[in-house]
């Protein structure tokens, strides 16, 4: 699965909503596009998610940085979603919501949806917060990359741990696509990167 910040990319096997209601979020239902994926990173950011970590997919035309433009029409679809790498797992997560009529009000409720589970985790709830975002994984897991981690990588097959972390954190950032990369080579960075920690934990 190919995920793009545009068009919208529904996680696999995420049900679709039929008929939608009009969100609450903002002073009478007005929340901006930009404010909702300011709330959206916010939130994100307080599970410890880097910015060039999280990628929210609507059918919003993007602007240059590569984040959706607030002022446009409505898309037929509003539904969003927002993939991320988790900071602790190191696997990518998913989540998606079409509940509402305007993409706006369904990317504050993936904010206001994040804010609620971590109050489960301040409350004590750390292992069910664990177990929910074990469920939003974004992607199959690959076991190994097909050009292999070496390549993607473009380390040396014998390269150390450090050379290795070096090198995926400056692609990581290089392949994003808000920095004109695709979510594709983003995830493909992040699985070769798993798989390289993965042979040197068991000594190659």
């Amino acid at each position: 699965m190919k995920i793009t910040p545009s068009p919208l990319c529904w996680p696999v096997g995420w049900k679709r909503t039929k008929r939608r209601a009009k969100g609450p979020f903002g002073n009478g239902g007005s929340i901006s596009i930009d404010g909702a994926v300011q709330r959206l990173r916010r939130e994100l950011r307080l599970m410890r998610v880097h910015d060039q970590d999280i990628v929210i997919s609507t059918n919003l035309t993007l602007r240059l940085d590569g984040l959706p433009r607030s002022g446009q029409a409505q898309p037929q679809d509003p539904g969003a979603a927002v993939y991320w790498i988790d900071p602790w797992a190191k696997q990518p997560r998913a989540m998606a919501i079409d509940q509402y009529d305007k993409v706006e009000q369904n990317i504050a409720a993936l904010a206001a949806t994040i804010e609620s589970m971590r109050a489960i985790e301040r409350h004590g709830g750390a292992k069910v917060i664990e177990r929910a975002f074990t469920g939003f994984v974004a992607l199959p897991e690959p076991a190994r990359t097909e050009r292999g981690w070496h390549t993607v990588l473009g380390v040396d097959f014998l390269a150390t741990a450090e050379e290795i972390e070096a090198a995926y954190r400056r692609l990581r950032s290089e392949r994003h696509p808000d920095h004109g990369g695709t979510a594709a080579a983003f995830f493909e960075v992040q699985a070769a990167y798993e798989e390289a920690m993965a042979e040197i934990q068991a000594g190659h």
